[in-house]
């Protein structure tokens, strides 16, 4: 139980106006508690509280009955017996005559009303007495806006929860409302307001009812408000936006047909309005109108109706028709926001009562149009009233066709024969009957306008098809009349449409145009209710794919043709076409795939494979057929290149793999089956090379090699661990017979490495890249055979300078020894034991070299990979190589978290001086390629040691990184003196610090700006560090739009000047100057005493950069000065 003491301290703390709103929430919420966790009961609450809630003192007695409210507001579902619920009801009910006491009652009104069905609601009665007292005492209009939000709540409430209640107080309830909303301007309150109106509008619906008699008032009230003018700023807390508020007014107007005298006229006249929101709300209200009054009541208004929708659609539509390959499945020319409004508007108005079409089809422009499109044969010809004529009627019959079977039949009577008659197809006899005109050279006859109109009445009916074969798998369209109209002309629209794509005329792109769309739509009929026959439909497909395989070059023709054959694909899939699928498959991807076979086509290669891949997308059966098509293609070419020598072959494959890869892998999640195809074509690769003894000719492969890499790496990437341990056994036998098998026995000496061949024969690269490209995708859970000896070759390889080999070694031990789970995996090596081959290697040589003349040493100088990268021995060729081994090598470990990577990362610093520990001089090159290992290591990698291959990655493993390295390099530049060394320890850090995530720099921002400023003015010398200080610049960029960084830079600002102004006329990157510029406007977030002094010494700098030959240099230069300008000596605070 609560103590009387406690208790008492709480309601006092709430009651006082003094305490700090944080106390007085802290009370509420105790009390509260007490209740919830019946420690304290409601009635005892109310003995204590007597005092507060009846005391004279107006301030005490509204705290008191608002502490009350919101304490049974936060107890709306604990169970109260009905007389404590029916007392309370009472109490706050006669407080509602209280005015100023009056948002207390109005939040334990709210509170009782929204009670749970099982807690304890308010009766009927309750709710009724509660509904009268509301309408006598309160004047909400008299209220604060949160009161009158309240107050127009609790009337929702009783409106929808007590309905039956509220029916009883008639024109009063109906009066009430009206005044209360009546000059409402906020708009949380006005979004309750407008659904005040539907429920009345539900709640008195008859015609003489209570509504009725004052429709008129209440529209006056809320009518005024149409259309919204919304100039409230957003409002966090509520969100309310003027969309919502303009759904919720319209749904009001339309909420009953007694508002229709009214409303239909306001929005008629607001429909003529200049502005365009006001036409856009009032063509979204007058479809919502229509929905709700019914035909019986709209059917008076249709002639206004039809005369503003008409001139909508002209004000709305341009005279601009696109003939881009991007709208081939739209209408053509652009809609905006009034357009579809006035579109869905017609068709809602069409398919509500058939009638309304009477005053589409009997219009006199719809009668002129086709005179207009007789007269003009090209679209650019006519004028632009002509234009606008013939595209707003082509969407106005389009729209009307596509409402209702009925609507289309009505259009098509009324307008397909006089078409047809315009486009050549049918002419009048003498007696006025209608016949084919079979012996017309359709060529001859081709109208734009026409053809647009005919392609839009056929999308109509057709878009009207694929709405019943959604509902319906057997529609009866078939016997409707325009489905017989449009079979009788099939034939002949067809061949007009292939007439208009073959047109010789010197500008025909709006022929060609016209005619692939309209081949498109008559291929996108459904089966169960086309009106062109599969024999037809194949006609189409071999129209389109003949333009695909003609050696007329990638013009817009083809790419017209490759996109309705697309398209044709795709509604073939989507709706299961079985009878069109086969035809499909036969003509155009059974075609085309056989077609990539090099040599059966006279197009280039790459438009070839573009063609077949784009078309074969469309259904998985299609994507099958295109692998193994591919998948023959390569072989065939590799084996041509083997045998021949062919280079275009080799070429040819190269373009193959790219299509593979960039069109295929990327659909593994969404085609069954695909990855088993894929993993098929994998181990194909590897049989057509192992068949390939050796290649009749070397050749300058990389483009190939790199082709094949990616592909494999790919493939190998997305397969399952069963699928990736059959690509690897696979690979490795091909490895075996190879001399690349020789390598494996080589010792890890320097005699024997320098006595090695310097190039691999073609072959050999090929397959050592390859591999390498599988163990690099491979999961931690792949099997690898004789690991060992694999480690031992891509060493070798190594330190041939194949970076693919460095790169396998690299993803080796990052994997080894770590399945999926953290489980281990036994794959015949351990981790101790590939490291022990890689590192603990005993260099076999009677010279022992020590750094100290000991015998002892440093960083694991003792192996012959760290001996050759600190220079002790081997060309500088070799030394290179070994460096960049041994980062890739270190990045593998870094990942998974090794600590060993930290003995790699001191060998690497000891490659950055220019004299290392035993006094061993290093080259520049080698030095250059030490610092950029360290790129290496901290960087993200798209070919290899990522998520996408597998890798296995420790949390946080590159901020751990930066804490051990970067307090060494920092102390290495403080005390090297050595320009060259200097330079490139710079340029080791910038590596590290611009590639760890930005808040570890921003938490370090004090201790690195001046490293990282220092760092600018070193390799902003010459160009060769040019994207190193780039990368660099964009950190200080980060650490300057930073509140941290920002605390850092106002103790170093006249360093940060000094250094961006040098750096906006740093002349080997335009990006360098251009950020430069930006970073000195982001100083200007400085106080004012730090960069003041500085500002002509800035604005010098920036005049220079006003005459930069690159524009964004310029642009950002205009925009510095004019900040920087700004500034004066009066602007410093005192």
């Amino acid at each position: 139980m609560v103590e009387t003491n406690q208790l008492t301290q709480y309601l006092g703390t709430f009651v006082d106006i003094t305490r700090s709103p944080t106390e007085q929430d802290d009370s509420l919420k105790a009390i509260a508690s007490s209740l919830d966790n019946d420690s304290l009961s409601i009635n005892q609450l109310i003995r204590e509280m007597e005092m507060y809630l009846t005391t004279t003192d107006n301030v005490v007695r509204a705290r008191g009955i608002l502490l009350l409210a919101e304490v049974l507001d936060s107890l709306k579902a604990k169970p109260l017996a009905n007389a404590i619920v029916h007392t309370l009801v009472g109490f706050f009910t006669e407080k509602l005559a209280d005015w100023r006491a009056l948002r207390g009652a109005l939040v334990g009104c709210l509170a009782l009303m929204k009670r749970k069905d099982v807690a304890g609601v308010v009766t009927d009665i309750d709710a009724q007495a509660m509904a009268k007292s509301m309408v006598q005492n309160v004047q909400l209009q008299a209220l604060a806006p949160l009161d009158r939000k309240l107050g127009f709540e609790l009337l929702e409430c009783l409106l929808q929860q007590y309905s039956e209640a509220m029916s009883t107080m008639g024109n009063l309830l109906v009066y009430a409302i009206c005044e209360a909303i009546d000059g409402e301007k906020d708009p949380q309150c006005l979004i309750v307001a407008f659904h005040l109106i539907e429920l009345l509008a539900q709640l008195f619906p008859s015609p003489s009812g209570p509504l009725a008699s004052d429709a008129s008032d209440l529209f006056e009230v809320f009518g005024c408000y149409f259309p919204l003018h919304f100039t409230h700023t957003k409002d966090d807390e509520a969100n309310i936006r003027r969309e919502d508020l303009a759904r919720g007014l319209s749904l009001a107007i339309s909420s009953t047909p007694l508002f229709e005298p009214y409303a239909i006229p306001l929005l008629l006249e607001k429909l003529s309005s200049t502005l365009p929101i006001a036409k856009v709300d009032s063509l979204k209200c007058l479809k919502d109108c229509a929905m709700k009054y019914g035909v019986d009541r709209m059917k008076k208004h249709y002639g206004g109706l039809w005369s503003a929708l008409k001139d909508t659609f002209y004000s709305s539509t341009g005279t601009h028709l696109s003939f881009s390959l991007e709208s081939i499945t739209s209408p053509g020319f652009e809609m905006n926001e009034i357009h579809n409004e006035a579109v869905s508007l017609l068709q809602r108005l069409v398919k509500q009562d058939i009638s309304f079409l009477g005053f589409v089809v009997e219009d006199i422009r719809i009668n002129t149009v086709f005179d207009t499109i007789s007269r003009y044969s090209q679209f650019r010809g006519m004028p632009d009233t002509s234009k606008l004529e013939v595209l707003v009627i082509s969407q106005i019959l389009s729209v009307s066709a596509k409402a209702s079977v009925q609507s289309c039949n009505i259009i098509f009577q009324t307008c397909f024969f006089r078409l047809m008659n315009t486009l050549g197809i049918v002419e009048k006899t003498s007696n006025g009957d209608v016949v084919q005109n079979g012996n017309s050279t359709v060529s001859t006859r081709l109208y734009h306008g026409g053809l647009h109109l005919c392609i839009e009445l056929l999308a109509a009916s057709k878009d009207l098809t694929l709405g019943f074969e959604e509902c319906s798998p057997t529609p009866e369209c078939v016997q409707e009349s325009w489905c017989s109209m449009v079979k009788r002309f099939s034939v002949p629209l067809i061949q007009v449409f292939a007439s208009a794509v073959y047109s010789s005329s010197d500008d025909s792109v709006a022929d060609v145009y016209l005619g692939v769309k309209g081949l498109l739509t008559m291929g996108m009929f459904c089966g169960g209710s086309s009106p062109v026959s599969r024999s037809e439909f194949e006609k189409i497909l071999v129209t389109l794919t003949s333009i695909i395989t003609s050696k007329s070059g990638k013009t817009m023709m083809w790419e017209l043709a490759l996109k309705a054959l697309v398209c044709i694909g795709s509604f073939i899939d989507r709706y299961h076409e079985t009878d069109k699928a086969m035809s499909y498959m036969s003509i155009v991807v059974d075609n085309l795939v056989s077609l990539a076979c090099p040599g059966h086509c006279g197009l280039p290669y790459p438009m070839m494979l573009e063609a077949t891949s784009e078309v074969c997308s469309t259904g998985p059966k299609y994507v099958e057929k295109l692998v193994l098509g591919l998948e023959e293609a390569f072989c065939s070419s590799l084996s041509d290149f083997y045998v021949n020598g062919n280079f275009k072959s080799i070429n040819n494959c190269s373009h193959l793999l790219g299509c593979l890869t960039n069109k295929l892998l990327p659909r593994v999640g969404e085609i069954d089956g695909l990855e088993k195809l894929l993993v098929h074509f994998a181990i194909s690769m590897w049989n057509q090379i192992e068949s390939c003894g050796v290649f009749s000719c070397d050749f300058n492969g990389g483009e190939f090699v790199e082709a094949a890499i990616t592909t494999m790496g790919q493939i190998v990437g997305i397969a399952l661990v069963d699928s990736q341990n059959s690509i690897i056994q696979k690979a490795y036998r091909v490895v075996l017979p190879s001399t690349l098998a020789a390598m494996k026995s080589i010792p890890l000496t320097f005699v024997a490495l320098e006595d090695l061949q310097r190039d691999l024969s073609t072959r050999d690269e090929l397959i050592l890249s390859l591999f390498a490209s599988v163990i690099i995708a491979a999961s931690p859970a792949a099997s690898i055979p004789d690991a060992k000896s694999l480690i031992h070759l891509f060493l070798v390889s190594l330190h041939k300078g194949y970076i693919p080999a460095a790169q396998a070694l690299g993803s080796m031990v990052n994997k080894l020894g770590r399945g999926t789970g953290g489980a281990y995996i036994t794959s015949g090596c351990s981790m101790e034991e590939a490291c022990d081959i890689i590192f603990q290697a005993d260099f076999a040589s009677e010279e022992k070299i020590s750094s100290n003349g000991s015998g002892k040493f440093i960083c694991g100088s003792e192996t012959t990979l760290s001996k050759i990268c600190l220079g002790f021995c081997g060309s500088l060729e070799h030394q290179t190589h070994a460096i960049t081994g041994l980062a890739w090598i270190g990045k593998g470990l870094l990942m998974r978290g090794d600590e060993r990577v930290n003995e790699i990362a001191l060998l690497l610093v000891e490659c950055l001086k220019s004299t290392n520990c035993s006094g061993h001089a290093l080259h520049p090159s080698a030095m250059k390629h030490a610092a950029d290992a360290f790129s290496i290591l901290m960087s993200d990698s798209e070919v290899c040691l990522n998520r996408k291959f597998h890798a296995v990655i420790r949390p946080l493993y590159k901020q751990r990184f930066f804490s051990k390295i970067v307090p060494i390099l920092e102390s290495l530049i403080m005390n090297f003196q050595t320009p060259l060394s200097r330079k490139m320890l710079h340029v080791a850090l910038a590596h590290v610090i611009s590639n760890v995530p930005v808040t570890v720099i921003l938490d370090n921002t004090k201790k690195l700006q001046p490293m990282i400023l220092e760092g600018l003015s070193v390799l902003s010398i010459d160009s060769v560090e040019k994207e190193t200080l780039f990368s660099l610049l964009l950190v200080l960029s980060g650490t300057l739009t930073d509140s941290k960084g920002q605390q850092s830079a106002e103790d170093n600002a006249h360093i940060i000047i000094e250094c961006l102004v040098k750096l906006t006329s740093y002349p080997n990157l335009m990006v360098v100057r251009e950020t430069a510029i930006q970073c000195l406007v982001a100083l200007l977030e400085l106080p004012h005493r730090r960069i003041y002094p500085f500002r002509i010494q800035v604005l010098q700098a920036i005049a220079k950069s006003l005459d930069d030959p690159k524009r964004r240099v310029r642009g950002e230069a205009i925009k510095c000065r004019q900040a920087w300008a700004s500034i004066t000596s009066t602007n410093i605070p005192f």
